[in-house]
């Protein structure tokens, strides 16, 4: 009867957590906020664009396939021209734009991850963990309908008279994939840091802002502070810790989505990463916004 009980409850655990549908509102502030940061490290490509992409770029297509891997695949290794690989480039903008305010969000969702995906396998060597993570998001907001809700598609449905947005086992499994990729990302940075010394002897914070590129040097208090470096040294692994666990705890969610946004963006700043902070942060939303089960799986 103990491992009837155990089974049922593992059980009824799955259920709500993969099939029991969710309203999009949640996912679409995801949306939102995923697309806002995937333009802005979009836009980050286009100052050297011709010269890391272009017929006489830096990267030569043979060569990054090279240092790819073999399933690794970019629109961009079509681009013949400059004017191609502006074009390609406009294109991918274009589909992140339409993502963020949620204009023809099903073709646009799929387009967007797609396009954001072809810049960071035309040029796998310089994409960062912003990138990476970046990247994770638009996948996951392809699994659910982001666009039924503080959209431009929503606006158009009630000039048809379409009525509420109903909730869908595609936005559950949307969100439930989030978490599990927040969790993911979060337990596997900390335990990457935990194999360097570096994560033990509290120098860390020192090693990660020396090349920060954010106005407040955070490299030069941490030289004069040994104690204050090893302070935000382990608050750093602590607080990965602490948010991969209160991810996987329902109960635990609503403080753990808050204490991750602020604490993301600030371990982004220290580390010189600010993009990939927030790119974190928009993980803590998707914990924040999580809403409880609704009812029953339905189709």
């Amino acid at each position: 009867m103990a491992f009837s009980s155990a089974g049922s409850a593992i059980a009824a655990a799955w259920e709500r957590c993969w099939f029991v549908p969710a309203l999009p509102r949640p996912l679409a502030i995801v949306r939102i906020l995923a697309g806002t940061v995937a333009l802005a490290l979009w836009w980050s490509w286009s100052a050297d664009l011709n010269t890391w992409f272009g017929p006489d770029g830096l990267l030569p297509v043979g060569a990054v396939r090279e240092w790819r891997s073999p399933w690794g695949m970019s629109i961009l290794d079509l681009a013949r021209s400059t004017v191609v690989v502006r074009g390609l480039y406009l294109a991918i903008g274009a589909a992140l734009v339409c993502l963020t305010v949620g204009l023809a969000t099903p073709l646009a969702a799929p387009l967007a991850a797609a396009g954001f995906a072809s810049l960071l396998h035309r040029a796998p060597m310089l994409a960062g963990p912003a990138d990476d993570c970046t990247a994770v998001l638009l996948w996951c907001l392809v699994v659910g309908r982001s666009g039924d809700d503080l959209s431009v598609d929503r606006r158009l449905a009630i000039t048809r008279g379409s009525g509420t947005p109903q909730p869908g086992i595609r936005n559950r499994i949307a969100l439930s994939l989030l978490l599990v990729h927040a969790a993911v990302i979060a337990g596997a940075a900390l335990l990457a840091q935990l194999k360097a010394d570096v994560w033990w002897d509290g120098s860390a914070a020192w090693l990660l802002s020396a090349g920060s590129a954010v106005p407040v040097q955070f490299a030069t208090v941490f030289r004069r502070s040994e104690y204050l470096s090893d302070a935000v040294t382990h608050a750093i692994a602590l607080f990965e810790g602490a948010f991969t666990l209160g991810v996987a705890v329902p109960a635990l969610r609503r403080v753990t989505g808050w204490i991750g946004i602020v604490g993301w963006l600030l371990v982004g700043v220290v580390a010189g990463e600010p993009w990939w902070g927030a790119a974190m942060a928009v993980f803590a939303v998707a914990v924040l916004v999580n809403p409880p089960t609704i009812g029953r799986p339905s189709e």
